[in-house]
């Protein structure tokens, strides 16, 4: 008996250290940049520009999402991170209840485990719920190694490129990832790491049967840091106007991120932002390539696909770079949901964690939530039953908490200055008023404490 359903698919996408301001329809983000599809998706449904991630880390973060759950109660708060076997997933929900589970592109849900299988199928994927796995290599775990890891090293092994791959990625960690890393990849585009993602997720999209629904998460590896588009990408922005870095004297902040500041001038920074739209660029073709793939088999009308990140990047503001801060540009992602029944162009300024998308998802596809977790399905704004989902959103990593809500941000740092920002006069952060502002500061500290303590978030 062939067998179809009409149970929708979903297509989850996301990219590894994209902040939410590099967005075409995002506020203050680069003119220049071109991202057509993403574009598409944000017409096509509803955008969230206040999602927080909730461990601005990678391991934590995606952990997080994976449990619903607040990585912290699983002690995950750093990269050194394993998703505890005991600890059910949305994936194996998914799997549980009748969808082929697939995944293409970076997990991290064991990242000290540095060898991912011939063909990304190592045990520890079905047992998270994956049906049909090809966990690839980061960027720079890709990288580290002068043999293959993982599917996508062996497949730079086979075209004979491995060796430079490896040879560049070493001399751009001993100059510093950030102020001597950030040259153009030596991959044509046909071998770099998001196109052999973005490939390989088409074609799972081309030849999955259609008698089962399905669940795809593709995560990329780029825009992370080193910034390396392949060359045809960063001549598209080689001479192109960024918006300036945030200018900080680091006054009332925390010595621990005062050390983090690091000593680049403006034009570099310049160049890292530009290579980093390139790198945007290309995954957004990709995204392209599997819309595309979609509409070829008919799919397209039956398939939620959301967008978004584990965490953002600094790229230059308050002087830092990468991640693991409390700041705007690494807390926030995009985050775009579109699919059947979602309204079409609308923004919400709804409060989202990253770790709502695990019901969400689950809402989605008419699948029973996971029980007892932390996160809150989004589905009832995105049906227009409610414009409001939470009154703060929290993070946590090791040397911090922090919590956010629409007009004010509060981070108690562990043994050090706590941090309070006015978000609607002082959307830069650049002026802490913890101390002049103690009645906020200390109503939002009680706040921060019942999230932590509750049970399961229910305060949030």
């Amino acid at each position: 008996m062939n067998r179809k359903t009409d149970r929708p698919n979903v297509l989850f996408i996301m990219s590894d250290q994209h902040r939410y301001d590099y967005l075409e329809t995002a506020e203050n983000t680069p003119t220049a940049l071109n991202t057509p599809n993403l574009r598409r998706l944000t017409e096509a449904g509803v955008s969230f520009p206040n999602c927080t991630v909730n461990a601005p880390v990678c391991a934590p973060s995606r952990i997080a999402l994976a449990s619903g759950l607040q990585p912290s109660r699983i002690g995950a708060v750093d990269n050194g991170s394993f998703l505890p076997t005991t600890v059910p997933t949305y994936y194996q929900q998914l799997r549980d209840h009748g969808y082929r589970v697939g995944c293409v592109g970076k997990l991290d849900l064991a990242k000290p485990d540095g060898y991912n299988g011939r063909y990304g199928d190592r045990p520890r994927t079905y047992s998270w719920g994956f049906t049909h796995p090809e966990e690839c290599e980061g960027k720079m775990h890709a990288g580290s190694s002068p043999t293959p890891i993982g599917p996508y090293t062996h497949y730079l092994q086979e075209k004979g490129m491995l060796k430079a791959f490896h040879e560049d990625y070493r001399k751009r960690s001993g100059g510093g990832w950030i102020k001597n890393g950030s040259h153009d990849s030596v991959l044509s585009i046909e071998d770099f790491a998001d196109t052999y993602i973005g490939r390989r997720s088409t074609e799972f999209i081309e030849n999955i049967p259609d008698d089962f629904p399905w669940h795809l998460f593709v995560s990329f590896v780029g825009p992370h840091d080193p910034f390396d588009p392949p060359t045809e990408y960063g001549d598209k922005y080689r001479n192109v106007e960024m918006p300036p870095a945030i200018v900080d004297d680091m006054e009332g902040k925390p010595e621990w991120v005062k050390q983090r500041v690091v000593n680049v001038s403006p034009e570099e920074i310049t160049v890292t932002r530009q290579q980093y739209c390139a790198a945007t660029e290309l995954i957004d073709a990709q995204i392209g390539e599997m819309l595309q793939a979609l509409e070829r088999r008919g799919m397209l009308d039956n398939t939620y696909i959301i967008y978004s990140s584990d965490h953002g990047e600094m790229l230059g503001d308050h002087g830092l770079y990468t991640k693991s801060v409390a700041y705007e540009a690494s807390l926030r992602v995009p985050l775009i949901v579109a699919g059947p029944d979602i309204p079409r162009n609308q923004v919400s300024d709804s409060l989202v964690e990253l770790i709502d998308l695990n019901p969400t998802i689950c809402d989605l596809a008419d699948v029973p939530v996971l029980q007892r977790i932390d996160a809150r399905s989004i589905a009832p704004v995105l049906r227009g039953e409610t414009e409001t989902h939470r009154s703060e959103t929290v993070s946590a990593l090791r040397n911090f908490r922090c919590i956010r809500t629409a007009t004010h941000k509060l981070i108690e740092n562990y043994n050090d200055v706590t941090e309070l920002y006015d978000l609607e006069n002082d959307p830069a952060e650049l002026h802490n008023i913890a101390q002049s502002e103690r009645k906020i500061a200390g109503t939002l500290n009680g706040r921060l404490g019942r999230r932590f303590r509750s049970e399961l978030g229910k305060d949030g």
